[in-house]
């Protein structure tokens, strides 16, 4: 099909996926993005930075099954990695075009990652903003460090003593999710705190709610061989960009995915921490058409 700008329900494995067309005028490869969470929308970067991206390129969004504008599975366990990477198999046939490249943030730049280790032919360039490996357990440690580092007296009185109880990790990083509020949330998140405030009320006015249950399925499928050791087998370019005040995925996660990658460059954002589409919008709209267009 000619691309066309506008917004689509298109049925893919049995589930209606919200996907929006910007800027097809450009005729350049189309940009798919891929938001975090797991499970989280576009709302957000279709409301910033994503207007100055398709200014000049064609961006395609989609979100994914179970998450924002897309339709629920049947089962709460069909999440698994495989089905994301099957969906944007087949909407990318939907798109009809030979080529694409991938945007991904958080969440979604381990997608990317995924989707270029699985469908190779099918991707051009990569960037990753954030990114994450969900199947290591450094990557809870780093959150809750994170939240140590920006939390309050009583919290982190209360991490204290959960790290006295020598739980395993997966139940600690639970126990202290369930202790941390919003602000604290917004401090992880964002070394701008006006910034934070902006990007709260645009997840309230989006009502869209993650329901958690792509995060669950995925942490408790890990594939066979984790990611990071099939990194080196990508070979698309690909740009890492990761804020100095990444306190969610972190700096750490983004060093060993730059080192493992074959043909990959890494740019610190010194004023962001995991969204620096939000804390440096001009910075990263140039740092990533500049990278495309290259």
């Amino acid at each position: 099909m000619k691309l066309k700008n506008g917004e689509y329900h298109i049925q893919i494995n049995s589930i209606k996926h919200w996907i929006k067309i910007e800027g097809s005028e450009n005729q350049t490869t189309p940009l798919v993005l891929l938001h975090g969470g797991p499970g989280g929308n576009h709302y957000t970067f279709e409301r910033t930075i994503g207007p100055s991206l398709s200014k000049t390129r064609t961006v395609i969004y989609y979100e994914q099954r179970g998450s924002g504008r897309s339709e629920n599975p049947i089962s709460d366990e069909d999440y698994k990695m495989e089905q994301l990477i099957s969906d944007f198999s087949k909407i990318k046939k939907w798109l009809d075009v030979d080529k694409v490249d991938l945007l991904g943030y958080s969440f979604g730049g381990e997608l990317a990652l995924e989707i270029a280790y699985t469908l190779p032919d099918d991707i051009n360039k990569m960037v990753l903003s954030g990114p994450s490996l969900i199947d290591l357990e450094i990557g809870k440690l780093i959150q809750i460090n994170g939240f140590m580092s920006v939390g309050d007296t009583p919290l982190l009185k209360q991490v204290n003593n959960l790290l006295k109880e020598n739980l395993p990790i997966n139940h600690l990083y639970e126990k202290v999710w369930n202790l941390v509020d919003t602000s604290t949330v917004d401090r992880l998140l964002f070394e701008n705190q006006k910034i934070a405030e902006q990007n709260r009320k645009r997840w309230e006015e989006s009502k869209l709610t993650n329901s958690g249950l792509m995060a669950k399925v995925i942490m408790n499928h890990p594939r066979e061989t984790p990611l990071l050791d099939r990194l080196n087998h990508i070979k698309h370019q690909a740009l890492i960009i990761t804020g100095m005040f990444d306190r969610n995925t972190g700096v750490p996660i983004s060093n060993l995915i730059h080192r493992e990658l074959k043909n990959s460059e890494l740019v610190l954002f010194n004023k962001s921490a995991h969204f620096p589409d939000l804390e440096e919008p001009t910075r990263f709209r140039d740092t990533v058409l500049n990278f495309l267009n290259s």
